[in-house]
């Protein structure tokens, strides 16, 4: 992997430093809300700029004297991203001019030791440029003024961080990434998980349903493989979504799913499965993700009977038989320990390619014990199926007619494949082609 260069965008509440996040990444990695409070724990992107490569933290609005548990929790957020960061951006208002807040965060800078750029946010005209020049005041070196809406200065801007990086290295051995998303309705315990996982607090853990708000990136190394971990907002139902900051966020968790290899779809164990539950099942389903479902708060059941639990669980998912079950309880810690092995393994299975006669024998074998289905005089007829890719896992069938595969039969031929060579935790994809297609 090739060791990034860090720089953290910290500041005061709803100064633009999601803004400037989305400008300097070319798309919209942040939620952008007129409203104090919008980020609340570490956002990252990785960005390239004259041959550079580095990555932005986008960090919650600092508090200086938190109101909430929430607030604290951003809070030390932003303190371990100065800790991690090798160049900081210091964002500041000029349409506020220079504020006490302002003064107390520099003045915790001036004891971090860290390179620091200093950014006059909302300059959006010259008109308003030379407010920037009373930010001096703060001790940390040229005001910049820029607009990050508008994209006024962040040119500069770009050229005074990477004038700040320090020299990056190549380790040996570049490895594949496992991408795991954690999904879920809000308030199961996704963040409390991510942080079991991790043995640190990356992600602010509050009871409040909706503190994570937008999807968190972390990368960590797990038994020599690298794994990148998207924390996601909770999934409502979409009759239940509200504008704005909600909104975006199932579409982040939406985008999450698309980005990840293997799903941990969390859910409480102390209330049934809802219809939102199998909703999002559904949605990891439909973009052929790898499954492992995390019963959480295990430790607040008092019937841990797993055979009825098991069975519960498969007769409410019965669309993905496949799926892998953990139960845990992230806040006490117990069971964590075999997520991600088990993610691993459903890695793993989603790589596993089949040589074309391994696939045809089972085919066969298949076809003599179950004869195709048939229309009027017609009867399907397999040519003959081969593994096309991976990841997930995908075979093509040639028949002679593609409507004669009625779905029954279909779902028949693939349990025959997974009694045959697995495929847990991993839906499998069947393509239908005619004789002669490509």
């Amino acid at each position: 992997m090739a060791n990034k260069p860090l720089v953290a965008i910290i500041g005061r509440q709803n100064v633009g430093k999601s803004t400037l996040l989305n400008r300097l990444a070319r798309k919209r990695v942040a939620i952008v809300e007129d409203l104090p409070g919008t980020t609340r724990d570490r956002i990252l992107a990785d960005i390239s700029w004259q041959d550079r490569e580095f990555t932005v933290i986008d960090t919650g609005g600092l508090q200086w004297r938190p109101e909430s548990a929430v607030d604290q929790g951003v809070k030390e957020q932003v303190k371990v991203a100065i800790n991690e960061a090798d160049v900081i951006v210091l964002m500041v208002d000029v349409r506020d001019g220079v504020t006490p807040y302002d003064m107390e965060i520099a003045d915790m800078l001036h004891r971090a030791g860290k390179p620091v750029v200093l950014v006059a946010n909302k300059t959006d005209n010259t008109k308003l440029e030379s407010g920037a020049v009373d930010f001096y005041r703060l001790g940390l070196g040229e005001p910049l003024a820029i607009s990050a809406y508008h994209a006024r200065g962040t040119d500069e801007l770009m050229d005074r961080i990477i004038a700040l990086l320090p020299v990056t290295t190549l380790a040996e051995g570049e490895k594949e990434v496992i991408n795991v998303a954690i999904v879920g309705r809000p308030n199961v315990g996704k963040s409390m998980l991510l942080n079991a996982m991790l043995g640190e607090k990356r992600a602010i853990v509050d009871d409040t349903p909706g503190t994570t708000r937008d999807a968190i990136d972390t990368l960590f190394d797990f038994q020599g493989q690298s794994v990148l971990v998207i924390d996601t907002a909770g999934i409502r139902r979409r009759g239940r979504l509200g504008v704005g900051v909600e909104r975006y966020s199932v579409i982040r968790a939406q985008q999450a799913i698309d980005r990840a290899d293997v799903a941990l779809l969390v859910i409480d164990a102390t209330e049934p499965l809802t219809a939102q539950d199998m909703h999002i099942a559904g949605y990891v389903e439909q973009a052929a993700k790898g499954i492992v479902l995390i019963i959480n708060k295990w430790d607040l059941v008092p019937d841990k009977n797993l055979t009825l639990w098991n069975r519960y669980i498969r007769s409410q998912l019965k669309f993905m038989p496949y799926a892998v079950v953990q139960y845990t309880s992230a806040k006490l810690g117990q069971g964590v320990d075999r997520v991600m092995p088990q993610v691993c393994q459903v890695y793993q299975e989603r790589l596993k390619r089949l040589p074309t006669p391994v696939v045809n024998s089972v085919v066969q074998q298949a076809v003599a014990e179950h004869g195709p289905p048939r229309s009027g005089s017609k009867r399907l007829k397999i040519l003959y199926a081969t593994q096309a890719d991976t990841n997930p896992p995908t075979f093509v069938f040639f028949v002679n007619d593609t409507k004669l595969m009625h779905f029954s039969y279909q779902r028949y031929l693939e349990n025959k494949l997974r009694q045959s060579f697995g495929f847990i935790g991993t839906p499998i994809r069947i393509v239908l082609k005619k004789r002669g297609e490509s």
